[in-house]
């Protein structure tokens, strides 16, 4: 019989699961209301559900940074702890978009759910536009920024970009776009490439991201690349065709996506983390309503070492 899965953590979008080096698994994501960011920690991931909730930072009243704080994701770069996260000046829809970009807070203290969190100000990525979901991950000693960004001249909400990093909160280089909406499943009620996640496996590197409405028509897709190649290369990367990640009408799981990676306590078990919804008929705009809920699964893995992720609804 198939292990049908129940929500980790309800109603917290775009989940960011990180095990650290102390033992700890920490957690933060959306909450309903956007306005902080919340960590909690645990030495297990069943342990983060009933963990304390500690909001590090909120939103000033006004200001740049002052509405809607978005899908923080939490990194440990260069000796520091780093929440990398989207904020907008106000509600306000412009060309068909929200007016998000992107933040960073440090603290250097060695549990970052006390000490003091340092505002570092905007990630510049020399375009100014509307960006969001930025993630972070090193390879061969070089610190990368992986993020959605929207570019004037390409239809749509948002591309996956990366570019190299000079600090934890500066680009070293210039973005290079990797993806951007093109398949019909990527396309569905808005176009969009957005959430991206890195995973670094059996000599390559993946990057999960997510596309079209974040009703039941969100989906996720893949690239890759060889862990030798030039990263910052478009052509380095493969992108597949079809989702890998998708709604599951059977078992009422819609939506999955804005995922990130972690591993089992067995320190080998890649762990697959994503939000969903489990029905369909939302009233009012999406955007607020709070039931999108973390889940987490192993991945699985084929004979040429490609994830198989399977349906969201089963683990």
């Amino acid at each position: 019989m198939d292990n049908v899965l129940t929500p980790l953590i309800e109603q917290r979008a775009d989940p960011h699961i990180y095990r650290h080096t102390d033992g700890y698994y920490y957690f933060t994501a959306s909450v309903p209301q956007y306005d902080r960011i919340e960590l909690r920690r645990a030495t297990t991931i069943a342990g983060l559900v009933d963990a304390e909730k500690v909001d590090v930072w909120h939103k000033p009243d006004t200001g740049a940074y002052s509405e809607l704080v978005w899908a923080p994701e939490l990194h440990f770069n260069d000796g520091a702890w780093y929440v990398y996260f989207a904020a907008a000046p106000s509600r306000e829809i412009k060309y068909k978009l929200f007016q998000h970009r992107m933040y960073a807070i440090r603290n250097t203290n060695a549990n970052p759910l006390v000490g003091e969190w340092e505002f570092m100000g905007q990630i510049d990525t020399g375009i100014d536009t509307f960006c969001l979901d930025a993630t972070t991950f090193t390879h061969k000693g070089q610190l990368y920024y992986v993020w959605a960004q929207k570019d004037v001249a390409i239809e749509g909400n948002s591309n996956i970009y990366i570019a190299p990093m000079k600090t934890p909160w500066q680009l070293g280089g210039p973005p290079v776009m990797l993806s951007k909406p093109e398949f019909d499943w990527e396309i569905r009620g808005f176009w969009v490439n957005e959430g991206p996640s890195v995973l670094k496996k059996n000599g390559k590197i993946f990057i999960s991201y997510s596309a079209s409405a974040t009703d039941e028509n969100y989906a996720m897709g893949l690239l890759w690349a060889d862990e030798n190649a030039d990263v910052l290369d478009p052509a380095a990367w493969t992108k597949l065709p079809q989702p890998v990640l998708q709604t599951d009408f059977e078992h009422k799981i819609y939506g999955p996506g804005h995922n990130s990676f972690t591993v089992a306590d067995d320190g080998e078990t890649v762990m697959l983390v994503y939000h969903a919804r489990t029905y369909t008929e939302i009233i009012g705009d999406p955007l607020w309503n709070p039931d999108r809920h973390t889940f987490v699964k192993p991945l699985k893995w084929d004979e040429q070492g490609m994830p198989v992720f399977g349906k969201p609804s089963i683990a």
